[in-house]
């Protein structure tokens, strides 16, 4: 079969699937991408890149749309030239986020395309005014409903769609639903996994930490507010206080993934320092920015009580990391978080606003290190019947490529 395969940060959400049928006879895999950096066996890859920025006039309404557009022009100049050289898919896959599909139908008119739908913008009941700090202006509504033109776009060019979990599936139109189809893209439960002997050293190796220890954990892309990060960092001072022993692990960089940059020179992290200053003991608050993943998993490994706190947004893999690694996750009461956590029963819920029932439940799970070791195992068993790569998710990725196949 030959298949293309379009995510401007290679692999992005296709790095299973791309391994898989790359490693696999009888395929021919194409990958077009703006990110020269890595390599999958098996898989050919084409760099494009938009011919300019976006017009510094543009209405700021249409600056994603416009810059979309210009990835959407070179994609499909990159396809152009695939046909050229006689390569037509059997089967298009791409994340429909930066407009990359929008033009493959007119190059590839009988390939089916699955387009990967993460976000559907909405007024209300998701990101847009959860923070009180952040409220609703006469501008937001045009704002957020000119933002889903590119969603529109690829719904109608894709026949068939992917999203990852029914809440982000519920957030797009009613009369899309029959073609979105909820595929998580898989959790290697058998990498991602408890491991009583794991350990890791900071500091050059002047710190050493073990599993069992008083280990806190928090994870994200950037430490910023969309994830929680003032909340956890006000959390500190009591978690801090009351264990002595504790120390806390935070992976993330200083930039900005979602939402809007920091007010001021200082990014959130130094905004949060400068405020908690002279209430944090900083040498037991370790920020590890961006690790390798295999260092990222020991951190998981070690880790005794797991922070992860969300907007009604994007659901981040590392939460179902941390839970596939058998950690206790304090998890916000928000949409996503609650789709897989249920409080009590394989997590511990708490209002995403609230540094002092984070700090409540964190200190709860460093009293004693096996009273939550049920939730624990109920965590990494909800990952490995429901989200498991090799068993769940990577044969429902291939039943959706066979359909939409079959189906052209």
């Amino acid at each position: 079969m030959k298949i293309l395969l379009v995510h401007q940060n290679f692999p992005g959400q296709y790095l299973h699937l791309a391994r898989f049928l790359g490693a696999h006879g009888g395929h021919r895999v194409v990958f077009i991408t703006q990110r020269s950096e890595g390599a999958l066996p098996g898989v050919e890859k084409i760099l494009y890149h938009p011919r300019r920025s976006i017009s510094p006039q543009q209405h700021h309404y249409l600056r994603e749309s416009e810059a979309a557009v210009l990835n959407a022009q070179e994609v499909a100049r990159v396809a152009i030239d695939l046909r050229r050289a006689g390569f037509i898919p059997d089967v298009i896959l791409g994340h429909n986020g930066w407009g990359e599909i929008w033009y493959l139908k007119d190059v590839f008119p009988t390939a089916p395309v699955i387009g990967y739908f993460e976000f559907f913008y909405r007024l209300h009941g998701a990101d847009v005014g959860f923070d009180p700090a952040d409220p609703i202006t006469a501008d937001t509504a045009p704002r957020i409903r000119t933002k889903n033109l590119g969603n529109l776009l690829g719904l109608d060019t894709a026949d068939l769609g992917q999203t990852p979990t029914q809440w982000q599936k519920s957030l797009y139109p009613r009369r899309y639903h029959p073609k979105l189809h909820v595929n998580y893209e898989g959790i290697d439960t058998a990498l991602v996994k408890p491991d009583p002997a794991a350990w890791l050293s900071l500091g050059s190796g002047s710190v050493e930490i073990t599993a069992g220890a008083e280990v806190v954990t928090y994870v994200a892309r950037n430490l910023e507010p969309y994830r929680g990060f003032p909340t956890f960092m006000r959390s500190l001072p009591a978690i801090l206080a009351a264990r002595p022993k504790a120390r806390v692990l935070i992976v993330g960089g200083d930039e900005v993934s979602y939402g809007s940059p920091p007010a001021g020179p200082l990014n959130f992290r130094q905004q949060l320092l400068k405020e908690l200053e002279g209430s944090l003991d900083l040498t037991r608050v370790h920020f590890l920015g961006k690790l390798p993943y295999p260092a990222f998993l020991k951190v998981l490994q070690v880790s005794r009580v797991h922070v992860y706190l969300t907007y009604p947004f994007v659901l981040s893999c590392s939460m179902l990391e941390a839970m596939s690694a058998g950690c206790l996750v304090v998890g916000s009461r928000t949409q996503p978080v609650e789709e897989l956590v249920q409080d009590g029963a394989n997590g511990v819920l708490v209002d995403f606003f609230s540094p002092d029932e984070v700090a409540d439940r964190v200190i709860e799970a460093l009293e004693d290190g096996r009273a939550h070791d049920s939730i624990r195992k109920a965590a990494r068993a909800t990952i490995v019947t429901q989200y498991d790569l090799d068993t769940k998710c990577l044969p429902a990725q291939m039943h959706l490529l066979e359909t939409a196949r079959l189906s052209a």
